[in-house]
């Protein structure tokens, strides 16, 4: 429509003002820039632009490999090269990426700037564990080479740093060399909270890669029952011959009515999911790795207000407590998950905000009504007394008094953030939202 303001918004819909600019020169168009941004995929502000700043940097287009080494697995790229891609590319040659997200959209600077895990967390970690090398534009317009032993300062705060160190420009990291493109993985159907995360816990020492699939809406004993997921790589018996296939991804032509998504509709969802088959199985990486991107734009199914993810971790010690809590909170104020995804994380990242720690992470999509702050504020306070802390990247609601109540590294990484940032140039709409204007 002629006169409409251009926005961005994230993955949850959440939109501001602001335009995208994109080149293949990232060295070109990140002088003076704000921030950096890749596809988007992040649910909240923190690739959204701050107020009063109209334009930012799209990266995609800088999505070029500089250089592989099939011998050791390291790879260097622009960091607007798609993790789908780079799976397309290296999946047949016999490497994936060592940790991967739950969606193949998101760029290599996307995956740094959350130092995004997966689902083998519990074995390796973060992306960053596994980054050799960055290469950042500076706030005071400085090209600089990041690693643990030059810059390390810059290169840690830049894993996990929401893209406030500067803008990623390239990366480096070491790929895995896998025994073939296909996963090996068994389901089991787990019938309460109490038992699943047990469950989780003993898979974990068993199989390299675990998740669990929960329904938040059943009551009573039921509450908590779900599916757990497990694989690894299959070996090459074990394996077709063929390459898996891919598959063009439907589309969801359009948003959803807002209230088609309630506790009522969700119970019968979840009821679904509960009984499907279970056992033993060879699946493709996309089928396991990426189950909700066979539809594109499926957050259309929250309609245009959107949905917000609520991601936490929890120590051990008081995981089944919290954990229950937080469900039950759901349901007292009428709120309730359509997609709740639990695992256990491993030891905590290198990265100054590294989001995991050692600990269960339970992740919940809600759709965003009027009643969403008050929700988000009642998770947050359950997380504050379990000891727990939230990923930003998936944040949109928090308050600041929460944040820092819950993560006392903070203060740490704003010293880092004023030292390499005096003038507070690089910043975010979450930025702002969090630690205020600087």
């Amino acid at each position: 429509m002629m006169g409409t303001e251009p926005k961005l918004s994230g993955w949850g819909r959440t939109a501001v003002p602001g335009r995208e600019i994109r080149s293949e020169q990232l060295e070109t168009i990140t002088r003076d820039a704000t921030l950096s941004r890749g596809l988007g995929r992040s649910y909240g502000d923190s690739s959204l632009p701050a107020p009063q700043v109209d334009r930012v940097v799209g990266t995609t287009l800088a999505d070029r490999i500089l250089s592989f080494d099939p011998a050791t697995g390291v790879l260097r790229v622009e960091a607007g090269l798609a993790l789908a891609e780079m799976n397309r590319l290296f999946l047949p040659r016999g490497f994936f990426t060592p940790v991967t997200p739950g969606t193949k959209y998101v760029t290599l600077g996307g995956m740094v700037a959350s130092d995004v895990h997966g689902k083998n967390h519990h074995v390796e970690g973060t992306i960053g564990r596994h980054v050799t090398r960055l290469k950042l534009r500076v706030a005071d317009g400085r090209i600089i080479e990041c690693s643990r032993e030059h810059e390390p300062e810059l290169f840690f705060a830049t894993l996990g740093g929401l893209g406030l160190t500067g803008h990623v420009l390239e990366v480096e990291l070491k790929l895995a060399r896998i025994p073939s493109p296909w996963i090996y993985q068994e389901k089991f159907r787990i019938p309460s909270l109490d038992k699943f995360l047990v469950a989780l816990k003993q898979s974990g020492k068993e199989w390299p890669m675990t998740v669990g699939w929960l329904d938040t809406v059943a009551r009573g004993s039921a509450l908590g029952r779900g599916i757990l997921y497990c694989g690894r790589w299959a070996e090459p018996h074990e394996a077709p011959a063929h390459l898996p296939r891919t598959r063009p991804a439907p589309t969801v032509p359009f948003d959803l009515p807002s209230g088609l998504l309630n506790r009522f509709t969700m119970s019968l969802f979840n009821a679904v999911i509960y009984r499907q088959p279970v056992g033993r199985a060879i699946v493709d990486p996309n089928t396991y790795f990426y189950p909700l991107d066979i539809l594109q734009r499926w957050n259309r199914i929250y309609g245009a207000r959107g949905v917000a993810q609520h991601q936490s971790v929890i120590p051990n010690e008081t995981a089944a407590a919290t954990l229950t809590s937080m469900i039950e909170a759901l349901r007292e104020m009428s709120a309730a998950s359509f997609l709740t995804v639990i695992k256990d994380c491993g030891e905590q990242g290198e990265g100054l905000l590294s989001f995991p720690r050692p600990g269960m992470s339970m992740a919940l999509d809600i759709p965003i009504n009027d009643n969403i702050q008050a929700v988000i504020d009642r998770l947050n306070e359950l997380v504050i007394a379990g000891g727990g802390r939230i990923y930003l990247t998936k944040d949109g609601f928090t308050r600041r008094d929460h944040l820092l109540a819950m993560d006392d590294r903070i203060p740490a990484f704003l010293d880092v953030i004023k030292r390499w940032d005096p003038q507070g140039k690089i910043r975010s709409a979450q930025s702002e939202r969090l630690f205020g204007k600087r």
